[in-house]
């Protein structure tokens, strides 16, 4: 073997070692809300006979996720108009001025600014929830994730639980606390697809 060929294999051998050595990147992947599988819901105790359950309709939004960094950003957009007591008097109600008040505002929104994970796992999200014009910081646990192929639509996707208790009085939606309970617990269902 001449001097050059020796050179040209050994160039090519240490190529092909530092390429197997580097580690592999992985890009922040992006995921587009199922709202036909997304509903934030919210429950209280209603003069302590009972807990309540409701729910919102229409949500939108966005997961940004890097499972190899180990980071997420996620976005959230509610419309306050598709509350859903099960009851159209009780859904006009909660949308008056003393509760959410959407006239005003229409939306209510999640932004998260930290995502904190446990393995490959997100365990938590903290971010700024605003409910009418308000918003103040929260940190919702993550009840359940799992991130695995579509069975129907074969993409990527992503579901999860989550949930955070919040007091309506500090969004300027406290009317008949105590009686009907302060303090609220959201818990959303999501559902998310790979763009």
């Amino acid at each position: 073997m001449n001097t050059l060929s020796t050179v040209s294999a050994a160039l090519f051998l240490a190529t092909g070692l530092a390429v197997s050595a580097s580690p592999v990147f992985a890009a922040p992947e992006t995921y587009t809300l199922d709202s036909t599988h997304t509903f934030p819901r919210f429950s209280y105790s209603h003069f302590g006979l009972s807990t309540q359950l409701s729910r919102f309709n229409k949500t939108t939004g966005t997961i940004v996720i890097d499972k190899a960094a180990k980071t997420a950003k996620v976005d959230i957009l509610i419309d306050t108009t598709s509350v859903d007591t099960g009851f159209a008097t009780f859904d006009e109600h909660i949308q008056g001025p003393d509760f959410l008040d959407t006239a005003k505002y229409p939306t209510a929104t999640f932004k998260s600014n930290k995502v904190r994970f446990e393995g490959d796992k997100p365990v938590a999200l903290e971010g700024d929830l605003t409910i009418k014009g308000i918003t103040k910081p929260v940190t919702l646990s993550i009840t359940s994730f799992t991130n695995m192929p579509h069975p129907m639509l074969k993409k990527d996707a992503i579901g999860a639980n989550a949930q955070v208790v919040i007091k309506r009085s500090e969004f300027n939606a406290g009317k008949y606390a105590p009686n009907v309970g302060d303090e609220v617990t959201i818990d959303i269902a999501v559902e998310a697809v790979k763009n």
